[in-house]
């Protein structure tokens, strides 16, 4: 058959971005937080995987929502 799945093609799942150190500064200036004091995301989850995202990256995952249009999270990767 074809190449591996992709999940980031899937209806469901958001889009992720792996956040530059510039937006990483910017974060954790505006909520006044270290980065482990986001949730975390494992490295091991697939989508994760198929960004390139490594322990330490933070990421934006932007998902539609039907009442506040877009929904803006982040995430810190850890090891996993």
């Amino acid at each position: 058959m074809g190449g591996e799945f992709d999940p980031r093609r899937h209806v469901l799942v958001p889009k992720h971005e792996i956040l530059s150190e510039e937006e990483v500064k910017e974060i954790l200036a505006r909520y006044r937080i270290k980065p482990s004091q986001l949730p975390w995301i494992k490295s091991s989850d697939p989508v994760v995987k198929a960004i390139g995202a490594n322990p330490g990256d933070i990421l934006k995952i932007t998902r539609e929502s039907p009442t506040a249009g877009k929904a803006v999270v982040y995430r810190y990767v850890v090891k996993g």
